[in-house]
Order: structure tokens, then sequence, then C-alpha cells
């Protein structure tokens, strides 16, 4: 008979003098520590961006996906950005690599969407500017929106397939992050959490659009030619600051949320710059 993995409680490390975070279905204190903010003045979305590595940094294990590296707190945590969140944004390749299909949430962080005034439904946005997606993400009703550009050959087969309102031509030969954030945040979609890859996250990072970042650490050292979390030849120039808003623990792991950015942030009340 099939039994539940038990729930993790959680340390706060930081900010200090919080109690731990024990388990919960409606999960009130994660939530609230997680909430997704919304758009800061002049930008028309908030991207989060939720990653996981092992301490020597590799963003994958030797299987080439994230699923072999993360545990159950980083799962727990997990489950509650995708519960604050309105759409998901993946790269085509992360999509493939991961065997990504309808988003689902836990019923008891579904009802909270609910009482924020949130759709019940979580999107998911898939980059390709190709605009070949995996079959599975292309049967059934619950269809993704994809962010391709102008001269994919695929273009007419996706309208046709997903419609024309849930295809975001952004660019010609490259697909322009930053109207495709506009043309989400058209669509209501203004809190984004992307999930990776490497190389989405870099290219969002790179045009500083990457407002804030979860990062799970897991206790795991995986050496090989794992990709950090960031997988570009370029050197950020300048580096990009970042600003520990808080930081949890479970058996080993550490989850910290990173603000990034040189604009102050009002975050749970608190005024932070990073």
């Amino acid at each position: 008979m099939a039994t539940s993995r038990p729930v993790p409680t959680l340390d706060v490390l930081l900010p200090p003098g919080r109690e731990a975070i024990g388990p919960d279905p409606a999960e009130e204190s994660l939530e609230a520590l997680y909430a997704h903010p919304a758009p800061r003045a002049g930008r028309s979305a908030w991207v989060r961006a939720n990653m996981v590595a092992t301490v020597d940094g590799g963003a994958t294990g030797p299987d080439h996906v994230s699923g072999s590296i993360n545990n159950a707190a980083d799962h727990r945590v997990f489950d509650v950005l995708r519960a604050a969140a309105d759409v998901v944004l993946i790269g085509a390749g992360t999509a493939r690599a991961e065997r990504y299909r309808s988003l689902r949430m836990p019923a008891a962080l579904a009802a909270a969407r609910a009482v924020r005034g949130q759709s019940a439904r979580l999107e998911l946005a898939v980059v390709s500017a190709s605009g070949v997606l995996p079959p599975e993400l292309l049967t059934g009703d619950d269809l993704p929106i994809v962010l391709t550009v102008y001269s994919s050959p695929a273009l007419a087969g996706l309208r046709e397939r997903l419609g024309a309102d849930r295809v975001i031509e952004a660019g010609d030969a490259e697909v322009d992050l930053g109207r495709g954030l506009d043309a989400l945040a058209a669509r209501g979609l203004v809190r984004v959490l992307t999930e990776g890859g490497p190389h989405l996250l870099a290219q969002l990072v790179a045009i500083d659009v990457v407002d804030d970042l979860c990062l799970t650490t897991s206790a795991l050292l995986v050496g090989g030619p794992a990709a950090r979390i960031l997988d570009t030849p370029a050197w950020l120039a300048p580096p990009r600051p970042a600003t520990l808003a808080h930081l949890l623990h479970s058996d080993g792991v550490l989850l910290a949320r990173w603000l990034l950015g040189a604009q102050p942030i009002t975050d749970g009340g608190t005024r932070l710059t990073p």
C-alpha cells in the first residue's frame, strides 16, 4: 500500500527569531514567507526564479535532470511557489528533459489561490524559437502558452492546435523575452515563476528582468560537467547584486530567497535594497 512521504519541518535561519515551520496542508507560514509580489514600478511582471543546485554548483545530477538532486524540503517550497504564481515559464529543452505535463498543486494550496483572487488554473508558458514542443504538451485540453518567433515554421500548426490567443510571437529569429513577458502581463499573468532551465534563466538575468531567486542547495556533490543554474559562456558584466531575504534549513538542505536588482523593494513590510 502506497504511503505519502513525510513532510519535513523547516528551520528558519534568517530572519532570526522565527519558529520552525512544521507540516501544514494549507502552508500558511510558507505562503506568507514566499508571497509573490505584484510588479514593481516600471515593470510589467514580477519574475521569480526557482532553481536547485548541489553544493558543488551542479544544476542537475548525472541523469541531466534536477529531480535527482532535490528532496522533500525542496518539493514543499516548490508547491508553495507554484501556488503563488500566475504562470510557470520554462524553456522547451527543460520541458522535454523534465517531462513537463499539465501543472497541478495540492488542493489546500489551490483553495488559497481563490481567496487571493487568482485563477484556479496555473498557466504554463514555454519558450521555443523553433516552435517545436514535446507531443505530450500538445494533447488534451490543458494546453500551454507558447512564446516563439515570427519566422517559426511551426507557427501555423501551433495556432491551429493551441488557438491564436495562446501563441505569442515575440521576435523574428530569437524570442524577445521582454516582449514575451509584456504579452503575458497583458493576459493578466503578472506573477511569473520561471523554473529554467539554466539557459533560459541566464537569458532572463542578462536582460535584468528577474526580481528574485529561490535557490535550494542540496547536500550533494556531483562533479562532472553539470551546468550551473546560469548556463552561459558569457560573464555578467557587471555582476548582478543579490540580497538574502530569508534562509531555511532542513536536514542539511538550504532554501534561500535572494532579491535581485538595484531598486528598493518592499517585501513583507520590510524595505530591502538589493
